[in-house]
């Protein structure tokens, strides 16, 4: 038991297609409840119906998604970290949004969203947009890399 402490292993999490993130959020509350060997769970951007999950053993693994909604079941067997080292690796990127922009929110309950920047703060990594679609204008406060220019605004 001390061993897969020190060698926790990833396997793979079959889900409902874009239903990735509430089996994640579902997944977070059985593992806090249930206080499993489970160190993180990650849904690779891009990556429809399938999520990694790190943890202790197969067992942890499995009784972290048993039952939970939109969970399909988990793979027998465990992947590597070099095989899918480049698609869970925080990627490095310029942050190319500029005021005025017209985005598109990728993440979040407004995905899919089109949105303009009206202010970036660059310390928090957060951008604050308005909704094209909606009536009023209220400020939405995202992560930046939870939208995506679509358009720019020139004046």
């Amino acid at each position: 038991m001390e061993e897969e402490q020190k060698n926790p292993k990833i396997f793979v999490l079959r889900t409902i297609t874009n239903k990735e993130e509430q089996v994640m959020d579902h997944m977070s509350d059985v593992i806090a409840r249930k206080k499993l060997k489970v160190y993180s769970v990650v849904h690779p951007h891009g990556m429809r119906g399938y999520i990694y999950v790190e943890a202790a053993s197969y067992e942890d693994a499995y009784e972290a998604s048993y039952g939970v909604p939109n969970a399909k079941g988990l793979l027998r067997g465990f992947v590597e970290y070099d095989e899918i080292g480049s698609m869970i690796e925080e990627a490095k990127q310029e942050i190319s949004i500029k005021k005025k922009d017209i985005v598109e929110i990728i993440n979040g309950p407004f995905k899919r969203e089109n949105a303009r920047v009206i202010r970036i703060d660059n310390a928090k990594n957060e951008v604050i947009v308005e909704l094209l679609e909606s009536a009023t204008g209220i400020p939405i406060t995202l992560p930046i890399d939870a939208v995506k220019v679509i358009r720019r605004d020139e004046e």
